[in-house]
């Protein structure tokens, strides 16, 4: 599809040189009835070259080709205008380079913000001294989560302070969808003070990408979806359901990096041998769920009552994330394959089967 896009861009490009030629008498171009000044000719020449330098930047991934492809439509389009009987069809392929380019440019606007936001967050944790994860450090934890410490591989090492990650996953945007959908997506982590941004591409259908931006920042949480980067589909602002929402969010996903379980923001209460209660509270934003192991020391799930959404009609819903397989990666054992389901009173939505492909521990800097 790239060589097919490029194609075009090259093929509408030559097409305006014939104008120029035309204006120079270089050749007779008999395609070209109407009378061709030496300065419209110019103008063609200009909107060849434009043509040609945008083929070549999308070529090597310059996002500047969409930028400038503005101004190559827009003389494009006032040369075909003014020779409409010759060059009327010139518009179609113009009509589709514009559509890429909004695309485009929307798309690079969305990761200029997202970056934006995980440079944010990632500055907060610069200049941090971790500490040793020690044996006297856990033993005031229930006896459930402190075998899971132990068995995750985290003693003796350093508290984790930041984490990437990158998902492959499975996704199902309604109760009644039929179909997976495919997407990747990455996630930034900060604990000290806790906060994540979680981006996302799914593979809607041909030509069709949504993307979303999931966000916990400053004890508040933001959601954002669109199509081709472009039409919003969700933008839920920060409030107390989408705040709640998105700390329960960060707090089941710790599995991810275990030494976050000590932080002084989150206090466990023993349920029985395999589970404990974990409630966190940040910045006047608080959240709990029971995290489940079995005798081993493996995480197996994470149930919370959590909002579905954050419009007044929402309503406290069980969440449940389960962990399907788990690997010791770069030292630590962590679920690597998960599922997420909400628990409806019609029945169960498995909305997300995920697979963690790559993890990393502090080594992100500002």
């Amino acid at each position: 599809m790239r060589i097919l896009f490029i194609l075009i861009i090259l093929f509408h490009g030559l097409i305006h040189i014939l104008g120029f030629i035309k204006a120079f008498a270089i050749a007779d171009i008999k395609e070209l009835s109407q009378y061709v000044s030496k300065s419209s000719g110019i103008f063609w020449l200009i909107a060849f070259l434009f043509f040609i330098l945008i083929a070549f930047l999308y070529g090597i991934k310059d996002n500047y080709w969409c930028s400038l492809s503005f101004a190559a439509i827009l003389v494009s389009q006032i040369l075909i205008i003014y020779f409409w009987k010759d060059a009327k069809f010139g518009t179609l392929p113009n009509i589709i380079i514009l559509f890429v380019a909004i695309a485009v440019c929307a798309n690079y606007n969305f990761q200029r913000m997202t970056s934006i936001e995980i440079r944010n967050i990632l500055s907060k944790t610069n200049n941090i001294e971790a500490k040793i994860i020690t044996n006297e450090m856990i033993t005031h934890l229930p006896e459930s989560v402190q075998n899971w410490l132990s068995n995750s591989g985290i003693m003796g090492k350093l508290e984790i302070n930041n984490v990437f990650l990158k998902q492959n996953a499975l996704m199902k945007m309604k109760p009644e969808q039929v179909n997976w959908k495919e997407a990747k997506a990455e996630q930034y982590f900060t604990t000290r003070q806790p906060a994540f941004v979680w981006t996302v591409n799914i593979k809607m259908m041909p030509l069709i990408d949504v993307v979303g931006r999931d966000k916990f920042k400053d004890g508040e949480g933001e959601m954002l979806i669109k199509i081709l980067s472009l039409i919003p589909v969700v933008n839920s602002k920060s409030n107390d359901k989408i705040n709640s929402g998105s700390l329960q969010r960060y707090l089941g996903e710790i599995v991810w990096f275990p030494s976050a379980a000590l932080s002084p923001n989150i206090t466990w209460e023993e349920i029985d041998a395999f589970s404990a209660r974990a409630t966190m509270t940040y910045k006047g934003t608080t959240g709990s769920g029971i995290f489940s192991f079995d005798k081993n020391g493996n995480f197996k799930k994470y149930t919370a009552k959590r909002y579905r959404g954050g419009e007044k009609v929402a309503q406290l819903t069980d969440w449940v994330i389960k962990a399907n397989e788990s690997k010791v990666v770069n030292g630590i054992k962590i679920p690597v394959k998960m599922t997420a389901t909400w628990k409806l009173d019609d029945g169960d939505w498995t909305w997300l089967k995920l697979e963690v492909t790559e993890i990393s521990y502090n080594v992100i800097k500002e």
